[in-house]
């Protein structure tokens, strides 16, 4: 009886590591290197993992928001990748920093040329973006993932306040307020885009630090699951020798 419950108590635990882990690696998601600041520029990473197990992730479509259309949108060159920027007529021109603007960047496209993003991998893939808008607290990157066997996931449903997370989750970058000194967004970050893209390497040398963060992370938690496993023990074992 005892060693059973022994067995649930490990059970539940690795579940537990299972279930804190996997979020990292579940969703197409975008973050900012540095900030991302309203009224400025920064450079966004949309981070793509492979969840399948026989298909290579071989497209990559991401739609930017027409409700709050950026002026300047470039994308990084990677290798191994070829990319497409689609500009859109707007419906209604804006004004921004002074200067009315007609049409904007609607979709990147990445297409692989070769292998693309195989199983057990994930890769990210760097825009640089501006002006972030000074209206919004958040802007939504609904993406279109496809795989090598024609597989199409759409991670385009937008969360609802109060209701559970939706399956295929949108990529939302969350705007942080401009510094009290007046200069928006991250130019460091801007500044290294620009160096990386002029000495040709790509977000792969990101790739291991990334993994690195994570592997920590889940590793921290197996220690404490290892640890809530260990005091479980001793105190079974303390009351057989009681019972002795």
């Amino acid at each position: 009886m005892k060693a059973s419950r022994l067995a649930v108590i490990g059970a539940v635990a690795a579940a537990a590591v299972v279930g804190l882990s996997s979020p990292a690696f579940a969703h197409v998601s975008v973050q900012p290197e540095g900030s991302a600041a309203k009224g400025g520029y920064a450079v966004l990473d949309f981070k793509v993992p492979n969840e399948r197990d026989n298909a290579s992730t071989t497209k990559l479509e991401v739609n930017f928001p027409s409700d709050h259309p950026l002026a300047s949108v470039m994308p990084e060159p990677m290798a191994g990748w070829s990319v497409k920027v689609t500009k859109s007529k707007l419906a209604k021109p804006v004004e921004a920093h002074g200067e009315q603007i007609t049409e904007a960047v609607s979709k990147v496209t990445w297409t692989a040329d070769g292998k693309g993003i195989e199983p057990g991998y994930f890769e990210k893939f760097p825009v640089s973006v501006g002006a972030l808008p000074e209206d919004a607290d958040d802007m939504v990157f609904k993406t279109i993932q496809t795989y090598s066997d024609n597989e199409v996931v759409r991670w385009i449903e937008e969360q609802k306040d109060g209701a559970q997370e939706p399956e295929n989750p949108a990529p939302v970058l969350t705007l942080s307020a401009a510094s009290e000194d007046g200069h928006h967004g991250s130019s460091a970050a801007a500044e290294t885009s620009a160096k990386t893209a002029s000495t040709g390497k790509t977000a792969a040398a990101a790739a291991p630090a990334d993994n690195s963060d994570t592997t920590a992370r889940v590793l921290g938690v197996v220690g404490i699951v290892v640890g809530v496993v260990g005091v479980a023990y001793g105190v079974l074992a303390g009351r057989r020798r009681t019972t002795a």
